[in-house]
């Protein structure tokens, strides 16, 4: 039974009309790091048709093992929440169940109303949960700007995107393999002409 077993990775719900305002102090205070779905203020029951009650998807990343009552009895007691909490198998799938991503049917929501706090790490989440996304648009940059050297793509991102710096630097190995790649591409066509 799911009550027996134990994680570090636990999501829980979070109703707006009866979580405390202060919601976020709390959860800071509780010192544990969390991360927050936008409120989900426009999903509709699908058998009555109705808004659902405004809510928030959470999911507390322990630095220990902790039990379905354990967890359960402290964000009951902090945040009012319902007493059912559940094992997070998929950060990815939580991520997407976060904004909609994969339910073109469901209102989508925007990840940057994403709350999170006590050391959670949203960029590494956001890169970890949408790494093609991400490698599509440095790709697009470098084709853009015709960079033909890591270093120009290093300051490029420096400048502009500090998620996309960090992106680069986890796939340094590929973008210097790809302006390698591009480099010599490009000197292949000076020297046929």
């Amino acid at each position: 039974m799911v009550k027996d077993k134990r994680s570090n990775k636990w999501g829980f719900l979070l109703y707006r009309d009866s979580c405390p305002d202060n919601y976020l102090e709390i959860l800071e205070g509780m010192r544990i790091p969390f991360v927050l779905s936008p409120w989900h203020d426009k999903d509709v029951n699908k058998e009555t048709g109705e808004f659902k009650k405004a809510h928030k998807h959470g999911a507390l990343y322990f630095d220990s093992l902790k039990s379905y009552s354990q967890v359960s009895e402290l964000l009951t007691k902090n945040l009012n929440t319902p007493a059912h909490v559940e094992i997070i198998m998929s950060p990815k799938g939580m991520y997407d169940y976060f904004t909609h991503a994969d339910n073109p049917e469901k209102t989508p929501y925007n990840i940057e109303d994403i709350e999170s706090g006590c050391g959670f790490d949203k960029e590494k989440f956001f890169i970890d949960n949408n790494s093609n996304e991400f490698l599509t648009l440095v790709i697009d940059i470098i084709e853009e700007h015709n960079f033909t050297e890591f270093t120009h793509l290093v300051t490029y991102a420096r400048t502009e995107d500090s998620m996309l710096l960090r992106f680069i630097v986890d796939k340094t190995y590929f973008f210097a393999k790809y302006l390698d790649s591009r480099r010599y591409a490009k000197g292949e066509k000076e020297d046929d002409k």
